[in-house]
């Protein structure tokens, strides 16, 4: 004990202790290198971020070792600090290799921007997305089918990146597919990993299209080493059934003129025309009320109001 206390002691006092301050400031070279660590020590996380934060650290230990050589004439501070200047400057090359390798195409820059960048998605985990799809984009000609009503199996994800996908069951139309939307969510989401099934309704291309294809498999396998891709794309697709959903709401009828309204499931929506308005009664000849006649206002007409429970 007594050993580690002498070591403590001789490690602050057996030095000489400072008896003058120096009354002049160092150079413009050191005080320019201390901006460059504050400012550096405030970037962000992120490719972009560590650019920013080996770059000013960098000029910030540049700085300190040409003011060690020019003004304090000391080998070692100089020593010290240029290292750490080669240090940030390999750091830097290697960051800005990895961004330069994250480069895409323009179709997934642009997908890149519209869908993913809003929600906070770095380059590196939409890479993983891209690589996932083999980085093809597919083309759909104008009236070819992208899946057949009880024909085609579902084995793949698929989001629209140009052109209209119509959407029909028995021939008749349900609704369109626009750009960043999914083909195939709703069959996606109706099928477990180890499941398989076929289409219900047929998707036919009213434009030439083009979309990116995730194999389901493929896709499953990135899903279980990426937690966080799981999750985006649970959001991604139940926000895009969603989406299907109201533009069905519209189309189904459950017949007598009522309309069902699935943000209302406990009411059905009155598909007629309003009845003409029904003129009032006209006032009594006597104001005075008589024994035992209720105080209420006159009978509704018999007519059903716009909603009527089920």
């Amino acid at each position: 004990m007594g050993e580690n206390a002498s070591f403590w002691e001789s490690l602050i006092y057996a030095h000489p202790t400072c008896t003058s301050w120096k009354q002049e400031a160092e150079g413009s070279i050191y005080h320019l290198a201390s901006i460059f660590f504050v400012v550096g020590f405030m970037g962000g996380s992120g490719f972009f971020g560590l650019l920013y934060v080996f770059s000013l650290l960098g000029l910030g230990f540049l700085c300190s070792s040409v003011w060690a050589w020019l003004d304090v004439c000391a080998a070692d501070i100089f020593s010290w600090n240029f290292v750490l200047f080669a240090i940030c400057f390999v750091q830097f090359v290697y960051v800005t290799y990895q961004v330069r390798s994250v480069a895409f195409d323009r179709e997934f820059q642009e997908l890149y921007s519209a869908l993913f960048q809003p929600l906070g998605i770095s380059l590196t985990v939409y890479r993983k997305i891209v690589l996932c799809c083999d980085a093809e984009v597919v083309t759909l000609e104008k009236e070819h089918c992208y899946a057949m009503q009880g024909k085609t199996p579902i084995d793949k994800l698929s989001l629209l990146v140009s052109g209209r996908i119509r959407v029909t069951v028995d021939g008749e139309f349900l609704h369109y597919i626009f750009p960043l939307q999914f083909l195939d969510s709703p069959e996606w989401d109706s099928l477990r990993p180890t499941e398989e099934g076929i289409f219900q309704v047929t998707l036919t291309a009213e434009t030439d299209c083009r979309y990116v294809a995730w194999r389901r498999k493929k896709l499953y396998l990135l899903f279980a080493k990426h937690r966080f891709i799981s999750r985006l794309f649970s959001i991604l697709i139940g926000s895009d059934i969603a989406e299907k959903l109201y533009a069905l709401n519209d189309r189904v009828h459950v017949g007598q003129g009522f309309r069902y309204d699935i943000r209302l499931p406990n009411f059905y929506h009155v598909a007629l025309p309003e009845p003409p308005p029904v003129p009032p009664p006209p006032p009594p000849r006597s104001h005075r009320l008589q024994r035992g006649s209720p105080r209420r206002p006159p009978a509704a007409p018999a007519h059903c109001g716009s909603f009527l429970a089920p």
